[in-house]
Parts: C-alpha cells; structure tokens; sequence
C-alpha cells in the first residue's frame, strides 16, 4: 500500500471545498426561500468545520487516498432544512434539493475555466526542470483537474432519483402523485440501496456515462 501526501493534498482541498459549498448551496437557497433553520444552527457559513461529517468527510476519503483509489468521494453533514418554513414546500423543495448539485456543476465550469487558463501560461506537463513560476501553477492545475472531476461526480452521484439524494428529492417533487408517493417511501432505504449499487459496481455503471460526458463536454475545449 502505497500513500502519497503530496497527491492527498492536491484531493483533499477540492473535494472539501465541493462538499462544503454543496451544503452551503441548500442552506442559503432554504434561506432565500423562507427556512432559516440553517442560518440559525450555524450551518450557513462556508467554514468546513462546521460542515465536517466523520465518516463522510474524514473516513471515507481517507480510506479510500490509503488504498489508492483512483478517485475520491466524500460528502458532509446534511444542513437542516425545515420544509413547512418554505413559502411554497412542494415547488421550494425541488429547488432546495437541485441547488447542492447545481453548485456543483457550476464550481466544475470554473474549475475547467481556471484549469484552461493555466495550462495556456504552463502547457501540459513535463519531465523537463521547471522555473519558478511554472514550478508553483503545477500544483494548481493537478487540483483544478481534480475539482473538475470531483465536482462533476458529486453532481451526477446526486442526481440519482433515489429518496434521500438530491435527485430523488427533485423527481419526488416534479412527478405525479402517484409516482412520486411510492418512490417517496423508499427514503428510509434509499442509502442502503446506493450501498449495494456501490458494492456490486452497479453504481459506477450507470454514472459512469454521463459523469463521461459532462467532463467531455468542460474539457473539450482545454
């Protein structure tokens, strides 16, 4: 088992940096929405620690930088939302639940953005001995790279319309009553049936193609 401080480094910052503005992302969009539950509970601040979940921002990354996983994943504390504060719950709700994902999305384009910008001043890698300047903007394009992916997975995962995911929240929100009642009442059993998509390596299969497409369509053009 090999492990690299220097490339836990350039993993940690982003992905803690998506999870927290994740969960910002719900809280400030509860907040403008009439819930100020997250304001109140000290929840709608960008400090990390106030986000920080054991197992999903400590635990989980660490095990799988330890093992040597080619990618990471982690999540935070879900900030508190209280639904019957929000002007108009069954509408508001769909709109809470995107705005984590969408954040996402939009911390992935400018993370693609920077990343371009970068690489037009350094160029792509090299063996070669660098000067100063280029030796200081390496680091900063492996965490751009890895915000992109990071961020682009987090939005994919989370879209998933599987109760209590962002996207099952979102799809119980938009579908018909009779849709939307049965897939509400798999919440309960909604993260023990993403485990089992993990385990089985179901789950990277059926992100996979579209987390593909997204990064194709970010970096196509850097």
């Amino acid at each position: 088992m090999h492990f690299d401080i220097a490339s836990a480094v350039l993993w940690v910052f982003p992905l803690l940096l998506a999870v927290v503005l994740h969960e910002w992302a719900h809280g400030y969009t509860a907040y403008r929405l009439g819930d100020p539950t997250a304001a109140q509970e000290g929840r709608l601040t960008l400090n990390p620690i106030a986000h920080i979940d054991p197992i999903g921002t400590i635990a989980m990354p660490a095990l799988l930088l330890m093992s040597g996983a080619p990618f990471l994943f982690g999540y935070a504390k879900p900030v508190p939302i209280s639904w019957h504060n929000l002007r108009n719950p069954a509408r508001d709700m769909v709109y809470v639940a995107a705005a984590g994902p969408a954040m996402n999305l939009l911390v992935a384009l400018v993370s693609a953005i920077a990343l371009a910008l970068m690489l037009g001043m350094t160029g792509p890698p090299s063996p070669v001995g660098e000067g100063g300047g280029v030796a200081v903007a390496r680091p900063l394009t492996e965490i751009a790279v890895r915000s992109v992916l990071i961020n682009v997975v987090l939005a994919v995962f989370n879209l998933l319309p599987i109760p209590p995911l962002d996207g099952g929240r979102v799809a119980v929100g938009l579908l018909p009553q009779q849709f939307a009642l049965p897939l509400a009442r798999l919440e309960p059993f909604g993260m023990a049936i993403v485990f089992l998509l993990l385990v089985t390596g179901v789950l990277g299969t059926i992100i996979g193609p579209f987390v593909g497409l997204v990064l194709g369509v970010l970096l196509g053009f850097v």
